[in-house]
């Protein structure tokens, strides 16, 4: 059976081949990594966040914890602009941080300019590795993604395994909720109104029935496997068929194309 994309699917994305999502989101990730300068990774953000327009993806779909986000990304700047490398050509924001009265700590510590843009610069890494991975799973279908996956050599339990994982997220996301809301009808409302400590006590009450849940539902897919005898042999045999196409060249050579930009653009701001 060749695939067919539902025609409410207008993004080019969802037309592309799995094949062509996966090798380019793998060649995207590791430049994600190896680009260190300020002005580059914020490029990079911004083109996947339109890439993400593109595949009329929602923000609220790849945010969906943007307040934990935005603390973490804050508390890395902080932590860069306190903890990060000293020289004699370092630039502060407030040296010292602590002022000299202050006993024992007085006099110490700083909070250094070139921790803020490497703090800035890493804050920007974490946005575009939270955008890459929807800009693969919300725009393929599971079954595709794992015969996508087997097609580039990779076997296909460990295909289902990765699969099997992706969809494990938004199963856990809609158990919160569910669990959440149960407990807002039984008036225990903490972590939405309480304290900050009340809201920490709340956490295992819904830690616990979600593992609980997630064990359940592992249970029952082992079953199902077992009885479809699925591991049992070396190789499987698929009822897709998978083509590429012209678009699947191209958004190769997009691909290419941006990687060798973004290398040279790195190559100059070093020389």
């Amino acid at each position: 059976m060749t695939v067919n994309i539902n025609p409410q699917d207008r993004s080019f994305l969802h037309r592309l081949d799995p094949r062509t999502k996966l090798l380019v989101l793998m060649l995207f990730t590791t430049l994600v990594f190896f680009i260190d300068s300020l002005l580059l990774s914020a490029a990079q953000m911004v083109f996947f966040l339109l890439l993400a327009l593109c595949a009329q993806i929602s923000f609220a779909k790849i945010f969906p914890h943007r307040k934990f986000l935005l603390f973490l990304i804050i508390v890395v700047i902080v932590l860069q602009m306190i903890f990060g490398s000293e020289s004699s050509e370092s630039r502060y924001v407030l040296n010292p941080l602590f002022p000299g009265w202050i006993p024992l700590l007085g006099g110490k510590a700083s909070l250094k300019l070139d921790g803020l843009l490497t703090g800035l610069m890493i804050g920007c890494r974490i946005i575009s590795l939270t955008v890459l991975l929807p800009l693969l799973t919300m725009t393929t279908d599971a079954r595709i993604l794992a015969c996508g996956i087997n097609k580039l050599g990779i076997h296909y339990r460990m295909a289902f395994i990765i699969t099997s994982t992706l969809n494990l997220i938004p199963f856990f996301e809609e158990e919160t909720r569910l669990i959440l809301e149960s407990r807002k009808l039984r008036g225990m409302d903490a972590l939405g109104r309480g304290s900050f400590f009340s809201r920490l006590k709340e956490y295992p009450a819904v830690a616990l029935p979600l593992m609980i849940r997630a064990m359940r539902k592992a249970q029952l897919a082992g079953l199902a496997m077992d009885s479809r005898a699925f591991g049992a042999y070396k190789t499987r045999t698929w009822l897709l068929t998978l083509k590429m196409s012209a678009l699947d060249y191209g958004g190769f050579a997009i691909g290419i194309s941006y990687a060798a930009i973004i290398l040279a653009a790195q190559y100059l701001c070093k020389g």
